[in-house]
């Protein structure tokens, strides 16, 4: 982690910056976190360390072991799960929603995010594809017009960070994931939200099986 320079709002760098180590494994599950060692790395004052690190707790990225302060919390597999049973619910009706707004501006943004997402798979770039991943699905959840789903969802991809920068390195795993996304795209372009919010569903549940997060073998969707 490099210094930060004075700016409007060195909270939001401060938080922004241990996430990121927080997400691409520089503090890993179980390392102790504290003000003082923070504040000397990026070079700023404690408080602005304080205000991020209890953000984080609260998110839950960062968890309380009593006289020790507060340290990374663990990848647990059930949170996850749930994160992913929570996402076959929303998604598809993000989707479904993102569909009856498409415009031929939008549709080109879309495209344009599935073409740099696959150009970033091709070239192997794992934290690229994560990004353009996130980038993605945000796209569908402002295209939503729901701000609930938006909010939320960018909250839960924070902690899918941390599970889906491993899978992502895997080969051939990221190119299998564009195309699925340029699938669901094509759907809404046809105007058909029954069968882009299918497709959502499946894509979804495919990721889960990759991380190993779901059984081989998920019920199927409406059941």
């Amino acid at each position: 982690m490099e210094s930060l320079k004075p700016a409007k709002n060195l909270v939001d760098q401060t938080y922004e910056v241990i996430l990121d180590a927080i997400c691409n494994g520089m503090f890993k599950p179980g390392e102790r976190l504290t003000q003082e060692d923070i504040a000397a790395r990026l070079d700023v004052s404690r408080q602005p360390v304080t205000h991020a690190l209890v953000l984080l707790k609260a998110q839950g990225f960062l968890v309380q072991t009593g006289k020790r302060g507060l340290m990374v919390s663990e990848v647990g597999a059930s949170f996850f799960r749930e994160i992913y049973e929570f996402r076959s619910a929303v998604e598809p009706l993000a989707v479904r929603l993102a569909t009856r707004r498409l415009t031929p501006q939008l549709i080109v943004q879309g495209q344009s995010l599935v073409e740099h997402g696959r150009n970033r798979a091709m070239a192997g770039d794992a934290g690229a594809c994560l990004q353009a991943d996130m980038d993605f699905h945000s796209f569908i959840y402002d295209l939503s017009g729901n701000q609930i789903i938006s909010e939320t969802m960018r909250l839960y991809w924070l902690h899918l960070r941390r599970a889906m920068g491993e899978v992502l390195r895997h080969p051939g795993m990221s190119i299998k994931v564009w195309q699925e996304h340029g699938q669901i795209l094509n759907a809404m372009i046809r105007g058909d939200a029954d069968s882009a919010a299918e497709l959502m569903y499946s894509h979804l549940v495919e990721a889960a099986r990759r991380t190993g997060i779901l059984p081989a073998s998920p019920e199927p969707h409406g059941q």
